[in-house]
């Protein structure tokens, strides 16, 4: 059972009873993320984060995880582009501590110097790690071609320099600024009773930051290349193009298309491109939607000879698929994502976070019958339009690797012509 209240300050509070578990997962998920930020500012919204276990006026850092960790619970946060998150699981019976921790770390933190300047080199350290992997940094250059000098296409940990130089006061003024009540979402699931709970938040979370500032822009689509020689064992690509929004009503064909054509060993593209070619170890397809826009990418790693042949098989299946699928792989790709809903049902940090997106997105909850009809209506032609509309886009390659052998972008073009 799921129920809703709103606190006068415009804090939504969700809950949604498992009777079936004895723990409980709760979080404050904020309206908020990296395309926030300005420029000069690329990181904060990341860092500020990182901070919020670094000690508040009345807990150190080390308080701050001892008091969950010795009760069994687990802490944690996390920045994508448009939201800010930080949850907390445990027992039911020890609710109350989470509820303390959270709501302290929000309306209390310190920003002490030198834990500030601690996890300034931990964040460093991050992203060293980050380009040591080329297969994640092709994806956030991938990102930074598809949305070029805007805050959606910069990378969320931020760039070194500016991680380096970064006052304490902006990091402040950040989330003075852009957290306030009626941007965030207080949503539990578990073991939990719901006028407990408001209570409980209603009497806890008095001093939220009240921040006005809007400064989100509008999420542009543009496509390009970027393509990176370096000595390495195999090609690393993404490629891809324009996608849905949260709110395009073919965003449910389109991850039908995503999950028959790229989720799984028997997806087209891993059977085409894998089993049958043996031009990959591993290949999938996914979609990422913004409030405002969207994106369709395919992911793949193979040899500096392999590429020659992966990119002609690779756009032609995607050329030919709309008209030739079978009913049978769309019913699959339907199944895949029902059966998705229903198992992530039994996972209270699933559901928690779950209400929460919806409520930020959509404003409303949004029932499991409600999103199979939809997944249901799902049709041949329906997933012929949207990837219709998606292949007309301009596509969007970045590869890292052995690239010499990699088609251009411009003879890529032809081939979706």
């Amino acid at each position: 059972m799921k129920k809703i209240s709103e606190l006068d300050n415009g804090l939504r509070i969700v809950t949604h009873r498992m009777p079936e578990v004895e723990s409980v997962t709760f979080g404050v998920w904020n309206d908020v993320g990296s395309r926030d930020e300005t420029e000069d500012i690329n990181g904060t919204a990341h860092f500020l984060e990182h901070m919020a276990f670094k000690g508040t006026k009345s807990k150190t850092a080390f308080e701050i995880m001892q008091r969950i960790e010795n009760v069994g619970g687990y802490i944690n946060a996390y920045t994508s582009e448009e939201i800010t998150a930080y949850w907390t699981r445990l027992l039911s019976e020890n609710l109350s501590i989470g509820v303390d921790i959270i709501s302290d770390i929000l309306q209390n933190s310190t920003f002490e110097s030198k834990e500030l300047e601690r996890e300034r080199g931990v964040i460093l350290q991050e992203i060293g790690m980050y380009l040591d992997d080329p297969g994640q940094m092709v994806g956030d250059y991938w990102q930074r071609t598809a949305f070029p000098d805007q805050p959606v296409g910069r990378l969320i940990i931020g760039k070194k320099e500016i991680i380096k130089s970064i006052k304490r006061e902006k990091i402040v003024e950040f989330m003075e600024n852009y957290y306030h009540p009626k941007k965030m979402v207080v949503s539990a699931a578990g073991k939990i009773n719901h006028d407990d709970f408001v209570d409980q938040i209603a009497n806890s979370m008095l001093k939220l930051p009240n921040g006005k500032k809007n400064n989100r822009v509008k999420a542009s689509y543009a496509g390009g290349e970027y393509r990176e020689e370096k000595e390495l064992e195999q090609v690393h690509l993404v490629m891809g193009f324009k996608g849905l929004d949260y709110y395009d009503k073919d965003r449910d064909a389109l991850r039908v298309y995503s999950a028959l054509m790229g989720a799984g060993g028997s997806s087209r593209l891993f059977q085409e491109i894998r089993e049958k070619r043996g031009l990959v170890y591993g290949i999938y397809a996914g979609i990422n939607s913004f409030a405002d826009n969207g994106t369709f990418q395919v992911v793949a790693g193979t040899g500096k000879n392999e590429i020659k042949e992966l990119m002609p098989v690779l756009c032609e299946e995607l050329t030919n698929s709309p008209e030739n699928l079978s009913e049978e792989e769309i019913e699959k790709g339907k199944a895949q994502l029902k059966a998705s809903i229903l198992m992530g049902m039994e996972s209270s940090q699933s559901n928690a976070m779950k209400s929460a997106y919806q409520l930020l997105r959509y404003k409303r909850l949004i029932d499991n019958e409600e999103q199979i009809k939809s997944i249901n209506e799902v049709s041949k032609k329906s997933i012929e339009r949207v990837v219709k509309k998606l292949l007309n886009s301009n596509p969007t390659i970045a590869s890292i690797g052995p690239v010499e052998n990699l088609e251009t972008i411009d003879k890529i073009k032809l081939r979706f012509n």
